[in-house]
């Protein structure tokens, strides 16, 4: 781009020492300076997260990391072996301990390591590959993750409120011991996604897949299930103002003292289910048994 080092720093609101620790691989940009370099370079946020093979060799003494047309000392940061190859290496992004405001990430891709402790709202992280995340201890709030990919990810001890997930893919997620609440989670996949002493409250479900869901000690308040739940578990849950609408369930696990609380309207359940359901002495007159 023919700027200097001073030029690109004032840009970047930085010291141009920083610019040069980061030429001579002794230290690295964080997210938040990443995202300001993207849009002063004129590319987007990938084009850092991506790793690609080093463009030059140097001497085994002194190997280096490419990212696209940034080099960095590979003992200067933490890395992990890259699946994709021996030799191989790629950046690991560590985000934990963070303050996020108001920050674009959409479209990130690749990064799969911790995000741990962690103070996120409206940020964007629409259309991102967010697979095998893993959150331990964050508040979330007023994000949208619309059209990501957070299957096989893991959160936990975390706050998550009025997010955003439409149709994101959950698939062999898993939330433990967090709070959920105010999220809409429209078109969103859960399968094979398990719940585990949580709280899922006043959270919108509309068009969700539900199929091998488990629900293990968790409190499941102001939800409207209208869907076809398949081989889900609800297992000493705590249920209230929970009303299933429309809904077929098949093969779907209920072990609850007390199913009282829920509410059936015009609903199919095949045998197993409705002798669950019979046994944790719920309101059947909303249920019909289906036909084999």
């Amino acid at each position: 781009m023919n700027i200097s080092q001073a030029q690109l720093a004032q840009r970047l609101f930085i010291s141009s020492q920083a610019v040069g620790k980061w030429e001579r691989g002794e230290s690295m940009p964080d997210i938040v300076t990443f995202n300001r370099l993207a849009e002063t370079l004129g590319v987007d946020l990938n084009y850092f997260s991506e790793s690609s093979k080093p463009a030059q060799t140097q001497s085994d003494s002194n190997p280096m990391v490419s990212v696209d047309s940034v080099f960095i000392h590979s003992d200067k940061l933490p890395v992990v072996e890259n699946p994709d190859g021996p030799g191989e290496k790629k950046l690991n992004w560590d985000m934990s301990q963070g303050s996020w405001v108001d920050v674009d990430f959409s479209g990130l891709k690749n990064l799969h390591d911790k995000f741990s402790s962690s103070y996120i709202q409206r940020c964007l992280f629409i259309g991102s590959d967010l697979s095998g995340l893993q959150l331990k201890g964050n508040h979330v709030e007023s994000c949208d993750f619309s059209g990501s990919d957070l299957s096989s990810s893991h959160i936990q001890n975390s706050n998550l409120a009025k997010n955003l997930f439409k149709e994101c893919s959950l698939i062999g997620a898993e939330l433990s011991e967090s709070h959920i609440k105010a999220c809409n989670f429209s078109g969103t996949d859960f399968t094979g996604m398990a719940f585990k002493s949580c709280s899922f409250v006043k959270n919108t479900i509309v068009d969700a897949v539900w199929n091998r869901t488990s629900f293990i000690t968790t409190q499941i308040a102001d939800i409207v299930f209208e869907c076809r739940l398949e081989d889900c578990y609800f297992e000493n849950c705590e249920f209230s103002r929970v009303t299933f609408q429309n809904s077929t369930l098949i093969n779907t696990f209920f072990k609850n003292k007390s199913l009282k609380r829920i509410r059936f309207i015009n609903c199919q359940a095949d045998r197993m289910t409705y002798a669950f359901l019979k046994n944790g002495k719920a309101d059947m007159t909303g249920i019909t048994l289906m036909q084999v």
